[in-house]
């Protein structure tokens, strides 16, 4: 039975992603929630006190998603500065790609105050990487870590609002990937 309730659960969460990143917040409504889950309204109302409690539980799904590539990405390079390169395509493809996490980053967007920053599933890896490229000396002369932190924020806040299909002539990934290149090319010291 708990095994059958949890994917009534996941499925629940999944088909309020769904609504929440083609309809927002305000448009995605219970019913639409329900048909979209394939679950009754008191399957829904057992598993979430109400949409907010649900819209929750879409944050948290999609911040744990993000909080685990976020890590496995910081660990896959020895540089630290390219790591955040690294980090940043696996969290733009993960947006791209996860229904779930593109609706919790809307979330965090549209209702912060129900919704924690699903930033903060991600940002203390990006803050750690770029301190430890400052205190390797990959940094430029001038390249403030908190600076270079904020610039590396605004561009994964800038695919966030993309939606997919919007610019189908153009891959997120491989924009963010050579957009990264060009800043590191900026910030980084020479020979990094």
């Amino acid at each position: 039975m708990q095994v059958r309730a949890a994917r009534t659960r996941e499925a629940i969460i999944r088909g309020a992603a769904e609504c929440i990143d083609a309809q927002g917040y305000r448009g995605a409504s219970l019913a639409a929630i329900c048909r979209s889950s394939a679950v009754s309204v008191g399957a829904l109302v057992f598993h979430f006190r109400d949409k907010s409690g649900l819209a929750e539980a879409v944050v948290e799904a999609g911040s744990a998603t993000a909080r685990a590539v976020a890590e496995a990405a910081a660990r896959e390079d020895d540089s630290p500065l390219h790591a955040v390169g690294t980090l940043l395509c696996a969290l733009t493809a993960l947006l791209r790609e996860d229904v779930v996490v593109r609706a919790g980053a809307l979330l965090a967007r549209e209702r912060p105050d129900i919704a924690a920053r699903w930033h903060d599933a991600w940002t203390p890896r990006l803050t750690a990487l770029v301190a430890q490229a400052d205190t390797r000396g990959e940094l430029a002369p001038g390249a403030e870590p908190g600076l270079v932190t904020a610039l590396a924020d605004h561009l994964l806040t800038a695919a966030e609002a993309r939606r997919p299909g919007q610019r189908p002539d153009l891959d997120p990934g491989q924009e963010i990937t050579r957009l990264w290149a060009l800043i590191q090319h900026g910030i980084a010291r020479r020979g990094i």
